[in-house]
């Protein structure tokens, strides 16, 4: 069974696309028009198109049933800001940090605006239809020997046991815990300068959000692909 996956955007809708033209180039060659292709989050902020990018997925997501799009934490934060959460400031969202006023701009807001007209201001330029599809955004998807995740899981924990908090943001300990997770844990979150396979988790954020490339990479059993403009490059197992 072929999978592909897609590491963290940010904004980068220009180079979204191209990692679809790469996947749909892939599907060609291979013959492997059926594969799924999950996306592991984080859709929005530091980027300039967070809102184009939004749009674009939810419409590739509704009209092909292939397209699997995940929470990433910067999603949630996106939704708290919108939800006017008090446990999350706004100048926290906006500092660069979370990098959350490019989102803002993306959408036509000034993220300079005095807080309760940047609150309104917000609530009235995110299309309903972007809330809903970022609301429905699953934390987990699991195909063919492989669970999807944004940042990674609790070890020890089961799979159907794991908390949204680690799903969303954890680091330590799972990028160090060496054990079998009964998956190979597909995850973005923690940048690193190009795809990584270790035994047990595979990591394809490459730092788009910080000028990398957006990686799209398939997957077959533990074998994987990065996928390049000229075809498959294989990603060897780390030690």
């Amino acid at each position: 069974m072929t999978l592909y996956a897609i590491g963290d955007i940010h904004g980068h809708l220009d180079l979204l696309r191209a990692a679809h033209d790469r996947v749909a180039a892939d599907r060609a060659r291979m013959g492997t028009g059926a594969a799924p292709l999950v996306h592991v989050g984080d859709l929005v902020d530091r980027g300039p198109d967070s809102a184009g990018v939004v749009g674009w997925l939810a419409g590739r997501a509704a009209e092909d049933a292939r397209v699997v799009v995940l929470k990433g934490n910067h999603d949630a934060l996106f939704e708290a800001v919108l939800a006017g959460d008090p446990e999350l400031p706004l100048d926290r969202y906006l500092g660069a940090g979370i990098g959350g006023a490019a989102t803002l701009r993306s959408y036509g807001v000034d993220p300079g605006l005095p807080a309760p007209r940047l609150r309104a201001a917000l609530r009235a330029a995110v299309p309903a239809a972007h809330r809903a599809f970022l609301s429905r955004l699953p934390l987990m998807h699991r195909a063919g020997g492989c669970a999807f995740v944004h940042a990674g899981i609790r070890p020890g924990l089961p799979l159907d046991a794991q908390a949204a908090e680690d799903l969303l943001w954890i680091r330590a300990p799972f990028l160090s815990d060496r054990r079998d997770h009964g998956a190979l844990i597909v995850h973005g979150h923690t940048p690193v300068p190009e795809v990584e396979l270790h035994p047990n988790r595979l990591a394809i954020d490459t730092g788009a959000a910080f000028g990398g490339p957006l990686s799209a990479v398939a997957i077959e059993g533990r074998a994987v692909a990065l996928l390049t403009p000229t075809g498959r490059v294989p990603v060897r197992v780390l030690p």
